[in-house]
């Protein structure tokens, strides 16, 4: 997708210009091929792999960034300090894996994909990168796994699983509530009705204001709150966001949707030159030249693809997710339920 056809689309989506109607006939052909493919599997004729551990699936219903990473690497940390030993599928976006592919800490973003290195890290879990879910579902079996947090892949039927978990941003919602291309979503505003909980970021716990979704189990509030900066080029530099806030830094962000981190620097006190790239943008050491000696921030998922040629002026800015009270115990709790079933 250029860049002139994605900010037209954004436009489209999210702030009411024209061009909905235009491609409403193409969205009516995307409704018919999801809901019949989805009836397929439903219907048992189109087979579904069932593995032997649990599989949670954390997605979206909308195209772009929802700050769902963040919250597969929260639920990860949680149930593995619990005791148990997740494992990570994802899909790795723009990379060429023919076969699961298992990622370590050191390996490259230009093979593994950003967020699944970024997740690596992040947890310590095992991850696995694989096109083929129910491909990469079995190799996480045979590394012993206790469960499967899948990151995406909630339009992926070939793989089945027991709870599903919906991430929405609060900013954006739904957008124009259209489907593909007429609007950002993948699946009908009603498919919430069947997930288990739905997540939205950025909001406050008890607001209603950004909007009424709701799963079958609840809605919890979440917010990504940034944690002292970590040095790229040296991760045992640490500093705090307070000592940057005597002169502007440039904030750099090729994710889903960089007006979030960008909106994220400005509320903790920092003056911000935005630089804004394409998602999973493949980063080179000019994109980070820009002419002075100011510090540089960027995201997690931004950093992995730095550390070659980063320098001393390049920060990354890890996000924690915190949650509206008991919200992520409550799926915790759910998931750990499911573990013990399948051991009996």
């Amino acid at each position: 997708m250029t860049t002139k056809i994605e900010a037209w689309l954004q436009g489209v989506w999210y702030r009411g210009q024209p061009g909905a109607a235009l491609l409403a006939p193409l969205s009516a052909i995307f409704a018919l091929v999801t809901r019949v493919r989805r009836a397929l599997y439903r219907s048992g004729l189109i087979g579904a792999y069932r593995a032997r551990i649990p599989v949670v699936v954390i997605g979206n219903l909308s195209v772009g960034g929802t700050g769902k990473s963040p919250l597969v690497a929260a639920l990860a940390s949680a149930l593995k300090s619990r005791g148990l030993r997740p494992g990570i599928l994802t899909r790795g976006h723009g990379v060429l894996v023919c076969e699961p592919t298992r990622v370590t800490r050191d390996a490259d973003p230009g093979a593994v994909g950003d967020e699944p290195l970024m997740l690596a890290i992040a947890t310590g879990v095992e991850v696995m990168v694989s096109p083929d879910r129910a491909a990469g579902a079995r190799a996480l079996e045979a590394l012993g796994v206790d469960l499967i947090l899948c990151d995406d892949g909630l339009q992926h039927y070939a793989l089945a699983r027991d709870l599903e978990v919906v991430v929405i941003d609060a900013a954006r919602g739904l957008g124009n509530g259209r489907l593909l291309p007429a609007g950002p979503l993948r699946e009908d505003v009603s498919r919430l009705e069947s997930v288990d909980w739905v997540v939205v970021n950025g909001a406050v716990d008890g607001d209603t204001a950004s909007g009424p979704w709701r799963g079958r189990r609840g809605r919890l509030a979440m917010m990504l709150v940034p944690e002292a900066l970590r040095g790229i080029a040296d991760p045992l530099r640490w500093c705090s966001l307070e000592g940057l806030r005597a002169e502007p830094v440039h904030a750099v962000a090729g994710i889903g949707h960089p007006a979030r981190f960008f909106a994220m620097l400005r509320a903790a006190g920092l003056e911000v030159i935005e630089h804004a790239f394409v998602d999973h943008h493949a980063f080179a050491m000019g994109d980070l030249d820009f002419g002075d000696t100011r510090a540089i921030l960027m995201t997690s998922k931004d950093a992995v693809k730095c550390r070659r040629f980063a320098d001393a002026r390049c920060w990354e800015v890890p996000v924690v997710a915190r949650f509206s009270p008991d919200g992520a115990a409550n799926i915790m709790t759910a998931i750990e339920k499911l573990c013990l079933s399948r051991r009996l």
